[in-house]
């Protein structure tokens, strides 16, 4: 597949569309916090409107110790491309900035896990992972990403793909990133139990108990299924230990207490 670079889709929608004005306000939502001196394994980040859950993603990106490499892992919210859809190469752009693909990796994700594709489609209308990449880029302007929008509901086809990527990662230095809000449109004391139940799930390092968590309890918690494939991997690669490092509700910004979505930022050491 021809190199192709992902434009800033949702630049001036989801943050601002020039380097001058996220830059700072990304900066801010990180200030004051210590980087962790473990090794993350995995990092769980929101993805609204920087205005609502920057300061989640902020906090919570600046105390991560991530690798120079990182796994990207997003829902597919537009249902379009493959299930399991890999950008194989090129540059993601952001207004005045870039990460590079390392696409290296990303073949060989592909050559080992035949349900994995090398998909576009899916990624061009979808926000979960641009809206995380200024926070990444301020933490590490030099970062390698492989971005993987993560839309296959099977819960044995994501442990069969982890159990493929964590072959390919072993002997590598690679850190995950996943992007997913928590739960949607309910009232704040709702969302605040029933995403508490899907955190604890996920602090027990337990995949399929959140992934059966959060279905069977509906909690509309938009990245179940790359948290839950990204946990699988994480657990294969020695993770131990998890803990929340920022939590918020869209209520806190717009004063909505009746209908808001839950931000969770969640650290795998």
């Amino acid at each position: 597949m021809e190199t192709m670079d992902r434009d800033p889709v949702f630049a001036g929608q989801f943050y601002a569309d020039s380097f001058d004005q996220w830059l700072p306000v990304v900066r801010c939502c990180m200030e004051g916090e210590t980087r962790a001196d473990a090794l993350t394994r995995l990092v769980m980040v929101p993805h609204a409107g920087h205005v609502f859950s920057g300061k989640v993603a902020g906090r919570t990106l600046a105390q991560a110790n991530l690798t120079d490499t990182v796994l990207l892992l997003g829902p597919n919210h537009t249902g379009l491309g493959a299930p399991l859809a890999v950008w194989p190469g090129g540059r993601w752009l952001l207004p005045g900035a870039e990460l590079a693909v390392d696409g290296e990796l990303a073949a060989a994700i592909l050559q080992a896990e035949p349900a994995c594709t090398a998909d576009r489609a899916a990624h061009l209308r979808e926000h979960s992972l641009e809206v995380a990449l200024p926070f990444l880029w301020a933490a590490n302007p030099e970062l390698r990403i492989v971005p993987i929008a993560v839309g296959d509901p099977r819960p044995g086809v994501l442990a069969g793909a982890a159990a493929k990527i964590a072959e390919v990662l072993a002997g590598r230095v690679v850190s995950i990133v996943v992007s997913s809000d928590m739960n949607h449109f309910a009232s704040d004391e709702k969302t605040r139990r029933v995403d508490q139940r899907a955190l604890d799930a996920i602090l027990g390092l337990n995949p399929m108990e959140l992934y059966g968590t959060v279905r069977g309890e509906n909690i509309s918690m938009c990245g179940v299924l790359p948290m839950t494939l990204g946990m699988h991997l994480a657990n294969m690669l020695g993770a131990s230990t998890a803990r929340v490092a920022a939590y918020a509700t869209s209520g806190e910004v717009n004063g909505d207490l009746l209908s808001v979505v839950g931000y969770a930022g969640v650290i795998v050491e």
